[in-house]
């Protein structure tokens, strides 16, 4: 079994999740819109639950690339009779890390999302591919490559990189988050 067809795997199961998330998401605006708070209260409850699960899901994911793979015979291949998966579906959500630091500190430290997604888009126009172009089918108004770097900023912030407490639609960098990008920038990316 190849590393890269159970990263494979891993990608489209997290696409999957954040399409739910995104369900979510939609759901919650209309029930605040609404004043139905209830409503909203219990979707946040759940769509906190499943981005735990997906936090999960990925930690899975980095113990697979990190002590399973390794150990494999390269011979094995437990997906006889079933077809493979294409591989580089989607642009990973780590190859927009430093492309959005870069992008908040370009622009002053902090900005609206959608100032900093123009700007990530323009740098990483060369990566990303045409699947990672198309319209999400859980939102149209969202290409795929947007979801991903959206996510990428729920880690970015789960791992202190970007502002917990910023208001709603605007990403900010932390400290943290510059010596991050300083360091990753000398190195050559993350």
């Amino acid at each position: 079994m190849k590393k890269n067809e159970v990263n494979t795997a891993f990608e489209i199961l997290l696409e999957e999740i954040e399409s739910v998330v995104n369900g979510l998401n939609q759901e919650g605006e209309l029930a605040f819109k609404e004043q139905d708070y209830e409503k909203a209260k219990m979707v946040i409850e759940y769509a906190t639950r499943l981005t735990s699960f997906r936090d999960k899901v990925k930690e899975l994911q980095k113990e697979w690339e990190n002590i399973f793979v390794d150990k494999l015979p390269r011979n094995i291949s437990r997906r006889k009779g079933l077809k493979k998966l294409k591989r580089g579906l989607r642009t990973t959500e780590d190859e927009f890390r430093i492309p959005i630091l870069e992008s908040i500190v370009e622009l002053g430290g902090k900005a609206e999302m959608k100032e900093v997604l123009k700007r990530v888009e323009d740098k990483m126009s060369h990566k990303l591919n045409q699947y990672d172009l198309e319209r999400l089918p859980s939102n149209t108004s969202q290409k795929r490559w947007e979801n991903t770097a959206q996510w990428c900023r729920n880690t970015l912030v789960t791992e202190g990189l970007l502002s917990h407490d910023s208001p709603r639609g605007i990403w900010e960098i932390t400290l943290e988050g510059r010596r991050y990008l300083e360091k990753h920038k000398v190195n050559g990316g993350s």
